[in-house]
């Protein structure tokens, strides 16, 4: 239902991944495709990230890469996808591994039509930036979450020189995981604690002015993180039609207030999570190893 009225919307740009759902949310889309002109879509996987199992999580090969891009079209029912993407780079073995196996695997799947464009994506900035200057492999996009919001706005310093390369640029999660949801952050949210705390001020000061926290999120990375998309993630239909009708009106003055009192009170804390899922992820890894429980909760 969501995706119909997303697509009824004109909503044309889907991202998926084997990670993403359960690991159904390929098949789903491929259930829902052929209802629709494939030329009307871009349509974006990924690699490297699978199986909710720490120890099975990630495969960054070449043979798993390419058996995955063909996994995934036989899923979706297409003979290529747009974007094919290393998914969560950071969480590879080291840099060396995308460089010399995934990323040359993609270059094969694109020369055989099976994607039209590369892509790399992740929450740390760095490890992209040196996957695209190192690569031999043309990398013609990114896909950097959560790094261009009223939190963190890190992901300009890096757009100007990508897009010289030619390099089409993603600030995905404006609401950087839900930070800044009404109700506020989750509470497995991975930013600290002094953040969330702020956060939570703000959304009470939203809340006393009569202003949507999320909205103003939106709008913030729309209007002032200069990406080529902006990418939600929505699973309701309620959400999906707030997301469409805030992407199409701009602020008014007295959101452009808040929205700046926000950042003012965000101001000098620390808006970002940096390696905290990486160290999460090894902890995992290490508690099997000691053959503890997987998980503690």
């Amino acid at each position: 239902m969501t995706l119909r009225k997303a697509v009824d919307a004109s909503v044309n740009y889907i991202d998926t991944a084997p990670w993403y759902g359960q690991g159904d949310s390929e098949e789903m889309l491929g259930r829902f495709l052929p209802d629709y002109d494939r030329e009307s879509f871009v349509i974006a996987t990924k690699v490297g990230r699978y199986n909710k199992k720490a120890k099975e999580m990630f495969d960054f090969s070449y043979a798993k890469t390419i058996s995955s891009v063909n996994k995934s079209l036989n899923l979706l029912g297409l003979d290529y996808v747009d974007i094919i993407q290393v998914h969560d780079c950071e969480f590879a073995p080291s840099l060396d591994v995308i460089l010399n196996e995934t990323l040359p695997a993609l270059e094969k799947v694109k020369k055989s039509g099976k994607a039209k464009m590369i892509g790399v994506t992740g929450y740390p900035i760095e490890p992209l930036n040196e996957l695209i200057e190192r690569s031999t492999v043309q990398i013609d996009m990114v896909l950097c979450y959560t790094r261009g919001s009223l939190a963190d706005q890190k992901l300009n310093e890096y757009l100007p020189k990508w897009k010289e390369r030619g390099i089409f640029v993603v600030n995905a999660s404006p609401l950087a995981m839900g930070l800044f949801r009404n109700d506020g952050p989750q509470p497995w949210h991975p930013a600290n604690n002094d953040l969330k705390e702020k956060v939570k001020e703000c959304i009470e000061m939203c809340n006393q002015r009569g202003h949507n926290i999320s909205r103003i999120a939106l709008r913030y990375a729309i209007e002032n993180i200069a990406a080529d998309i902006v990418l939600c993630g929505t699973a309701r239909v309620k959400e999906l039609e707030e997301n469409i009708l805030n992407a199409k009106t701009p602020l008014n003055e007295d959101e452009i207030k808040t929205m700046n009192d926000i950042l003012e009170m965000l101001k000098g804390l620390s808006g970002h999570w940096e390696g905290r899922e990486l160290e999460a992820y090894n902890n995992r890894l290490k508690d099997i190893e000691d053959d503890l429980p997987f998980f503690r909760d």
